[in-house]
């Protein structure tokens, strides 16, 4: 299982439109509207790093609206507590 949280920037007042179409894809685990830096925080799981990929580089950064984006791959190997 291949994990990443990606942090998202977009165009003033298009933050609940892309929300909704993050929400909307099936690796995506999380999103949330943020304050600060970043306006949108989203979590994706993904059973291979290829399908992982897809789904950041062709689904969620081709959205519209969305302006610049970071992505922070997990390893798998390090941590790895969810802690609710």
């Amino acid at each position: 299982m291949s994990t990443a949280y990606i942090l998202v920037n977009c165009t003033l007042g298009s933050e609940e439109r892309i929300i909704d179409e993050i929400s909307k894809l099936s690796d995506v685990k999380e999103v949330r509207g943020t304050y600060g830096v970043h306006d949108v925080f989203v979590k994706v799981k993904s059973d291979n790093t290829e399908t992982m990929n897809h789904t950041i580089t062709s689904k969620i950064r081709k959205i519209p609206g969305i302006t610049s984006t970071v992505t922070l791959v997990v390893i798998e190997e390090q941590g790895g507590k969810e802690i609710s």
